[in-house]
């Protein structure tokens, strides 16, 4: 008797574990099938939009796959048809001669340390300037600003003649001093000043208001309301003045003469052999070594980037 109540009571327990039908003649299974038909929707755009953002990034992502690849491969390969996505014999004798034809280790301390340096300068200079612009009322305030933002459509192309007349009467050819003092006070400043101005415009007055009853000046409302605040915007502001001036060419090529004193821009045009025939995979191991880093940075601090460019057109 025990055995045949076991197995009467098995079905039923089966039966209350399976869920029980759909009716779309009912109230709750038409709207449980609207429900999954929403959703099957919702994942089909999803396939469908990633699968064209992954189509659309092929042109941007394959030239600097094909470079990595290249840098790896013997100049005999790099031409081969039909191309190949990977080298079939990596090696590394493109980097290896990177240092040994120029002095690559010195012109990439150049690069990183000016770069450095006139992106601390910009920030500091924009953010000054800029809040200058937005919080503190002068006669001829605006007029002063669309002179600065002037600035902006003047191409560095015309003023680098007098600029080295300037600076070889002073002595400063052959020097880092034209590149630091140029970047530095140049277009990329005027940009970073346009950005920190419409980021402190946002900010609201009762913070200021509040900082002054507690006795702090303007420069302390600067340093210590303002900058915390404008974290993002200086992001923003970091980033494309580091990279503007990482890929700098022009100044560089007319300002500096010696190759312990080139920027890693223009030390890859020096690769060439004694007929003056570009040596590809030398110049791509320097190229991939020159590009990696900026775009492991870009990549890491992209949203501090977006936001900072969002948050300054805020307001007008």
């Amino acid at each position: 008797m025990r055995t045949d109540s076991a197995t009467e009571t098995r079905p039923a327990r089966t039966r209350r574990a399976v869920a029980p039908a759909l009716d779309p003649h009912t109230l709750e299974g038409r709207a449980a099938i609207a429900k999954k038909s929403k959703n099957r929707a919702r994942t089909a755009r999803r396939v469908i939009f990633y699968l064209a953002l992954a189509v659309m990034s092929i042109p941007f992502v394959m030239p600097t796959w094909w470079m990595i690849t290249s840098s790896l491969k013997p100049i005999s390969e790099i031409f081969a048809f039909p191309p190949t996505l990977w080298p079939t014999n990596p090696t590394l004798d493109g980097y290896a001669k990177a240092f040994e034809m120029q002095p690559f280790a010195q012109q990439y301390f150049n690069s990183l340390y000016i770069s450095v340096l006139v992106t601390a300068g910009t920030m500091l200079i924009a953010s000054l300037a800029g809040y200058a612009f937005a919080r503190i009322r002068f006669p001829g305030q605006n007029a002063l600003f669309m002179i600065v933002l002037v600035g902006l459509l003047i191409p560095s192309e015309v003023t680098i003649v007098p600029l080295f007349q300037i600076f070889n009467a002073m002595g400063l050819i052959n020097t880092h001093w034209p590149i630091l003092l140029v970047s530095t006070f140049g277009a990329p400043s005027v940009l970073a000043t346009f950005i920190m101005r419409q980021f402190f415009i946002s900010l609201p007055i009762e913070l200021e208001e509040a900082a002054r009853l507690d006795g702090l000046g303007r420069l302390q409302i600067w340093w210590r309301i303002a900058m915390p605040l404008a974290g993002s915007a200086l992001a923003a502001v970091g980033i494309f003045t580091f990279l503007h001036i990482w890929n700098l060419y022009l100044e560089p090529t007319v300002y500096l003469q010696s190759p312990e004193l080139f920027t890693l821009p223009q030390a890859l045009t020096r690769y060439t052999d004694a007929y003056g025939g570009q040596l590809w995979n030398v110049q791509l191991a320097a190229a991939t070594m020159t590009a990696l880093p900026v775009l492991v940075v870009f990549v890491l601090a992209q949203k501090q980037f977006v936001e900072g460019l969002a948050q300054s057109g805020l307001k007008g």
